[in-house]
């Protein structure tokens, strides 16, 4: 039997990466590694990927008391089943946390990665203390989750909590779910490399620096480009972003309404380029609200940016 002091290993797997870390009682990571995910190929070999990254950690180790493992949905994490995520195409109704616990003897917990980040920040970090908390990290997509006394909520089927496809414009671009408006496809990351785009190709002599960082070509835009111009004080790259500021205080308007939550926190690389106007999003969420005490909310900028999938897969196995 594992000694319960025993740390537990974190899994995220992405379509390009394994990340595994080794996360204490207290939500400290201390060893972590990256290794190749291979997506493309059969079910096995995916899984050889997933094991051998496990193996490179674990091998240095006294043991391991749990394993939790976090990936993109859909998955059922009830079963432990991967059913059929986009960019892991390896796996259609893969039952991995069987298949997991079979190998290394010790129980294995699966959820999406957007619910294991917001466990991990409510257990550990920026959310610690509250019970009622909402989280969304704001990156190439948006994912989000809801833990409400300590446990996610996934709602009947395991599918709660897909914030990031939740439409505030029936009339707005088209996501990559197939629905229109989605806040995903108005504020993640393409979509404001997208809205820069689109000034300038409405004004073709606008001059900015995002133009010079994409080196005079306006389709080489990305969102990074975006938040370096707004930190040399570009004008243009400050709209973009506070038009995607604007989105995001509308959307989380519904949130508020919806959760009346007691927290928000909000992680991702956009996330922290957008962080100077959380001021801005507190003092605008009422005028987006009918909750008469939005304001009262915190919005806090998660704890563990990069790290959150480890620290968030190791959550779910923490208890």
């Amino acid at each position: 039997m594992t000694d319960r002091g025993a740390p537990v290993l974190g899994v995220d797997i992405g379509g390009t990466k394994v990340a595994v870390g080794l996360v204490d009682g207290e939500g400290k990571i201390l060893a972590q590694q990256r290794q190749p995910m291979i997506a493309n190929s059969d079910a096995e070999v995916a899984l050889a990927a997933v094991t051998g990254a496990i193996d490179s950690l674990i091998s240095s180790t006294g043991g391991v008391r749990g394993i939790g493992i976090c990936a993109p949905g859909p998955l059922d994490p009830q079963a432990g089943v991967i059913i059929n995520p986009p960019n892991l195409p390896c796996w259609r109704s893969f039952p991995l946390a069987q298949k997991i616990a079979a190998k290394y003897r010790v129980p294995v917990t699966l959820d999406n990665d957007g619910n294991a980040a917001a466990l991990a920040e409510q257990r550990w970090g920026a959310a610690r203390g509250f019970r009622y908390v909402f989280y969304a990290t704001l990156g190439t997509g948006i994912g989000t989750g809801i833990v409400f006394d300590g446990a996610i909520y996934h709602g009947r089927t395991g599918s709660a909590a897909e914030g990031g496809h939740m439409s505030i414009d029936y009339r707005g671009p088209r996501c990559a779910c197939g629905k229109r408006g989605c806040i995903e496809s108005l504020a993640a990351g393409p979509a404001i490399a997208a809205r820069a785009r689109e000034k300038f190709a409405a004004d073709p002599s606008c001059r900015s620096a995002i133009l010079d960082l994409a080196h005079g070509d306006a389709s080489q835009i990305s969102s990074e480009m975006v938040g370096k111009a707004n930190a040399a004080g570009d004008s243009l790259a400050r709209e973009v972003l506070a038009e995607t500021v604007e989105l995001l205080t509308a959307w989380l308007g519904n949130i508020v309404d919806l959760l009346d939550p007691d927290v928000l926190v909000i992680g991702g690389g956009v996330a922290a380029m957008l962080q100077p106007w959380f001021g801005q999003i507190s003092s605008r969420l009422p005028s987006w609200c009918v909750n008469p005490r939005a304001s009262e909310i915190p919005l806090r900028m998660a704890h563990y940016g990069a790290d959150a999938g480890v620290a968030g897969a190791a959550a779910l196995c923490s208890r």
